[in-house]
């Protein structure tokens, strides 16, 4: 099993965010905005593409951490309990990545991608949350934290509370929430951004 972490964690300290940003010549998304190299951050450059390709990167490196584990598991003697310990590893790889300082992301689309992995109605159900807190009050880190709120009661009803995949949706749900405790602080006092504020100065170059 300890394979399986590892290379779940490797996987996710790939941070999309930045090897985007890079990729297409523009500044490292740490240095405005949030300084959060997630998605939301990565629109405050203007960039849509760039924004779309670190949302879809990050998700995907979720669900490709417990597909592959899903997939190689039976053949090494290993149960559900590997997949999940996967999916948190990936998403541990995120928020603390070996390869950018241990200074990541907050994780939202990495752990909708280890969601999908885990059961695709759960993913649909958190996504399909997001998404509408989105649409209605524009504010990224409260989607983020009413979805994070909500998973584990799908996951309850969706996979049921005996299943490990509950135990392991919870503690995404709280890891979720902590990393985004000063976005917390900022909804409190009526100063958080939305989504597709500007970033100040130039963030579409280097």
């Amino acid at each position: 099993m300890i394979a399986f972490v590892v290379a779940a964690y490797l996987i996710g300290s790939l941070s999309f965010a930045v090897i985007v940003s890079k990729a297409m010549g523009m500044a490292d998304p740490r240095s405005y905005g949030s300084g959060n190299p997630g998605a939301t951050n990565v629109l405050r450059s203007g960039n849509k593409l760039a924004a779309l390709l670190t949302l879809l990167g990050d998700g995907l490196k979720g669900w490709v951490a417990v597909a592959l584990s899903a997939h190689f598991a039976p053949r090494h003697g290993l149960d559900a309990q590997a997949v999940a310990a996967a999916g948190l590893a990936v998403l541990a790889g995120h928020m603390w990545p070996l390869f950018f300082g241990f200074k990541g992301g907050k994780g939202v689309a990495t752990a909708v991608g280890v969601l999908l992995g885990f059961s695709p109605w759960l993913a649909l159900a958190a996504a399909a949350t997001w998404l509408f807190v989105a649409v209605v009050l524009r504010i990224s880190s409260l989607s983020a934290l009413v979805a994070a709120l909500l998973s584990p009661v799908y996951a309850y009803f969706i996979v049921g509370p005996q299943s490990v995949f509950f135990g392991a949706t919870l503690v995404i749900a709280f890891l979720v929430l902590h990393r985004h405790k000063s976005n917390m602080l900022k909804l409190l006092s009526g100063q958080e951004g939305k989504i597709g504020d500007k970033a100040d100065g130039d963030a579409k170059h280097q």
